[in-house]
């Protein structure tokens, strides 16, 4: 697998290589959807609970709920790790 220096080792590589211009394969991550309700209920909260621990309007945490709106970006990752590992959000943020 590697250090840690390897890795940032390699990332440097790849970032002067795409800036010559050459092609380089890019890991990407794709992250899953996530039923945000479902999610919300297995912790316990309330919809004004959740969007204030994990900094959601609450407007926008009903969006989801209803499925009008999709959640995408930075919110859908987050939501995965919440999703993966809540207790390790829930230290990080106290």
């Amino acid at each position: 697998m590697g250090t840690t220096f390897d890795s940032i080792a390699r990332g440097l590589n790849e970032a002067v290589e795409h800036a010559r211009g050459k092609k380089v394969a890019v890991k990407t991550y794709k992250p899953e959807m996530v039923d945000v309700s479902a999610l919300r209920q297995r912790m316990g909260m309330t919809q004004e609970q959740f969007a204030a621990r994990f900094g959601f309007s609450v407007a926008t945490l009903r969006h989801w709920e209803r499925g009008d709106r999709s959640p995408h970006g930075a919110s859908l990752v987050l939501l995965n790790v919440i999703d993966r590992a809540p207790d390790a959000v829930q230290a990080a943020l106290n």
